[in-house]
């Protein structure tokens, strides 16, 4: 099944190795030193406006910055439609 992101960004569900709450990871100094790198790297996908963004889904192919919350993502990611 598939995972709306935000945008018109869909991805497979079974590639999420995780979800993270930007401003919970903004909290901590090696959380930081992680995200600066994710920043420099190709396979970043801006899906909201610089600033917007709420949460950092991190697959096997890519990381994606989405507007869409955390938990948000997280229960959509269990929704009832899926099955």
């Amino acid at each position: 099944m598939y995972l709306h992101l935000g945008g018109d960004i869909l991805i497979k569900k079974d590639i999420v190795v995780a979800i993270i709450d930007l401003e919970i990871a903004a909290e901590g100094k090696g959380n930081n030193k992680f995200l600066n790198n994710i920043k420099d790297n190709d396979k970043l996908v801006y899906i909201s406006e610089p600033g917007k963004e709420k949460s950092l889904i991190i697959t096997t192919e890519n990381y994606f910055l989405s507007p869409i919350s955390s938990t948000t993502l997280f229960k959509r990611s269990f929704s009832v439609l899926d099955e």
